[in-house]
């Protein structure tokens, strides 16, 4: 019976943490999105500098939480997420609105399915 109590604290535990990642990540994403949306409406606005500094932002606070992705997430989706950032960083770099809008709206696809795939629904355990 001590068994039993071990194996069922044991997979509560194991469902807590991954209910507390999927929120974690959730809520990482959605800041990460917000601030790339600001960027993109600076953009066409004009204000190539502020666009900048807004990707630039995120772009911190995504590096700054990049061992913990690294553990919990597939690196080849990572890897897409960085390789997104550097690519939006070039494109404003060189003030091209197009192709910026572009990869800009790939990065955030690639940003909300990251988290989408994370998220604990009947789709993704089976």
């Amino acid at each position: 019976m001590k068994r039993l109590w071990i194996a069922a604290i044991l997979l509560y535990a194991l469902l807590g943490a991954t209910l507390a990642n999927a929120w974690y990540l959730g809520h990482l994403t959605g800041e990460l999105t917000a601030a790339l949306e600001e960027s993109e409406a600076l953009a066409e606005a004009g204000d190539w500098a502020g666009a900048q500094a807004a990707t630039e932002a995120a772009f911190r606070r995504w590096n700054n939480h990049e061992t913990y992705l690294h553990i919990l997430l597939r690196h080849s989706d990572t890897d897409l997420i960085y390789a997104g950032f550097q690519e939006a960083l070039e494109y404003l770099d060189c003030r091209e609105g197009g192709e910026y809008s572009a990869a800009n709206a790939r990065l955030m696809t690639q940003i909300s399915l990251l988290y989408e795939a994370e998220q604990f629904t009947l789709k993704n355990v089976l």
